[in-house]
């Protein structure tokens, strides 16, 4: 038993492993160091390498000794874009398991799931928004930066429950319930500072475009 754990284990750390090499070199080939030339968005991209990993830091821990913490990606893709945030990401995560004297393989695990994963979640189900959704300000605000983040997060703290292994005597229920809690409360945070942005700095959203969700509104 205890060797089926330690493969268990083995295997989906290589897996977290594999999955942030391939997101990093994907965004390494996109070169989105270039969008920071000039760009209004040095600001939001300092803001976020200095508070997240924080952020990171301060894990939390649900029911079942399931340890999650919020993310911040979701937010990153809308104002930096999927390349730049998951490029951020790498730098964020570290730092974060530093200050928060986090395992590396937890730290690698949580970078994986709960941050690239849920990045590409955000992205996949925001283009969807953007493609069958109304061009509005609300359904910007609402729809990616709330439902897409809760829907984004829990779907990557799925994933996460049945494919990498739970802490010992942890029902898979409890890692789901810990997920989904940490989902809407990434959810209620995203939403709020994307309106704040859409109000006050939309320049500081690489996603946001007057043209395209102000002209009918």
């Amino acid at each position: 038993m205890l060797s089926a754990t330690l493969l268990d284990s083995i295997v989906a750390m290589g897996l977290s492993v594999v999955l942030v090499v391939v997101a990093v070199a994907v965004a390494i080939a996109l070169r989105p160091w270039r969008q920071l030339r000039g760009a209004p968005i040095w600001h939001p991209w300092l803001a976020c390498l200095v508070l997240l990993p924080w952020v990171w830091a301060a894990q939390k821990v649900m029911p079942g000794g399931v340890a999650v913490q919020l993310s911040g990606a979701c937010l990153m893709v809308l104002m930096l874009g999927w390349p730049l945030a998951v490029l951020s990401l790498v730098p964020i995560a570290a730092l974060g398991a530093w200050l928060g004297g986090i395992g590396w393989a937890e730290a690698v695990d949580h970078l994986a799931w709960n941050g690239i994963v849920a990045a590409t979640f955000a992205l996949l189900i925001g283009l969807a928004t953007r493609r069958w959704l109304p061009k509005h300000p609300f359904v910007f605000i609402l729809g990616r930066g709330f439902i897409v983040t809760a829907l984004a997060m829990m779907a990557a703290g799925a994933l996460s429950a049945h494919l990498t292994p739970a802490p010992q005597s942890t029902e898979i229920g409890s890692v789901l319930l810990g997920h989904w809690l940490m989902a809407w409360g990434e959810a209620f945070s995203t939403g709020m500072l994307v309106a704040i942005f859409v109000a006050f700095k939309p320049q500081w959203l690489a996603s946001w475009s007057d043209e395209r969700y102000l002209k009918d509104a």
